[in-house]
């Protein structure tokens, strides 16, 4: 029995060390300054109270002093992990420059630096920040954009409001990049980059999508929120916007990303929807929706799929004035010519 016990505790040992010394290896990676050399030798050094913890961990004796210096040496990488902050003055990338500014007046919401690229490949675009004014009593529709850039189960989530004169205003938390940087979902894990979030014009933050990444975009209409609730979920961007203003903030993969905003202010509407693992695998979030009775319903889920992809639509329209209409042709839910 002793020796059952002092095996299973070796073990945990053993895991809990794995843990530790492998979230250490990867934190110095991504963020230790300096070179891809210097970033190597300091997690050499790093591996060297780790190789000594992990050999403790099943000796017979334990070599309590090795653990020590690990626990030690843990300490210190969490000292300087927590000196990490998130930072607005860095040479961002063009699509992600310019803050949203946004303040809400009675029914009037003023944005400031709402994004309307002209896109015709990655590098070659015209840049353009714009002031507009949406009246929040002429909010009419909720779509649920979704934008397939890794596989079936990774996507990035968008949010498309729709208003009375035919205008679409959408909202995307993104990465903040700089200049030259490109995602990384594991550095997300390690404040590898800061979050912004990104009201745009549709036909650019679509079409980027569709057209210069070919990534494969789904658009599907939210059913059930009265026009009271959209409002809400409009005041909830416009408040996280100017949260991000205030303080800047840390993306992260799996707890601050695209999809985990789009479930909490979900969630302020209505506050029984249930957790589930089609939050983190987020191309699975629009079937999550339908499950609770969030999209048309009476249409079977691979019909709303089917009819919602929209990046053949997409590619087409172009730069026409009528393109939030054009692409939401014979989409579920949403009836013919609601979008001028």
């Amino acid at each position: 029995m002793r020796r059952i016990l002092r095996g299973m505790g070796g073990l945990a040992l053993m895991l809990v060390c794995l843990a530790v010394g492998a979230w250490g290896c990867l934190a110095l990676w991504f963020q230790f300054p300096g070179s891809a050399v210097a970033r190597l030798v300091a997690i050499l050094v790093w591996c060297i109270p780790w190789v000594w913890a992990l050999r403790a961990s099943f000796a017979r004796r334990r070599r309590w002093h090795s653990l020590a210096v690990f626990a030690a040496g843990f300490v210190l990488l969490l000292g300087w992990w927590a000196t990490i902050q998130p930072r607005q003055d860095r040479q961002w990338a063009d699509d992600v420059a310019q803050p949203l500014h946004a303040r809400i007046e009675g029914d009037r919401l003023l944005l400031d630096n709402v994004r309307d690229f002209h896109w015709r490949t990655q590098d070659d675009y015209d840049i353009r920040w714009e002031r507009r004014e949406y009246d929040l009593s002429q909010v009419r529709s909720v779509d649920l954009i979704l934008s397939y850039w890794m596989g079936p189960a990774i996507a990035h989530t968008l949010v498309s409001f729709g208003f009375a004169d035919g205008r679409q205003l959408v909202f995307s938390l993104e990465i903040r990049k700089e200049r030259g940087e490109s995602f990384s979902a594991l550095g997300g894990f390690f404040r590898r980059f800061e979050a912004v979030l990104v009201a745009a014009d549709e036909r650019d933050i679509v079409q980027v999508r569709t057209s210069v990444r070919g990534e494969d975009v789904y658009l599907y209409r939210l059913h059930g929120l009265d026009q009271d609730e959209m409002r809400e979920l409009l005041r909830y961007y416009v408040g996280q916007a100017q949260a991000l203003e205030r303080a800047p903030a840390f993306y992260n993969t799996l707890t601050s990303n695209c999809t985990t905003i789009v479930y909490e202010l979900m969630h302020r509407i209505v506050p029984t929807l249930p957790l589930d693992y089609r939050l983190l695998l987020s191309g699975y979030l629009a079937e999550y929706a339908a499950d609770v009775g969030g999209l048309t319903p009476g249409v079977a889920y691979a019909r709303l799929q089917e009819r919602g992809r929209i990046t053949l639509r997409a590619r087409e329209a172009g730069d026409t004035p009528d393109f939030s209409r054009r692409i939401r042709e014979g989409v579920p839910g949403i009836p013919e010519g609601e979008v001028p």
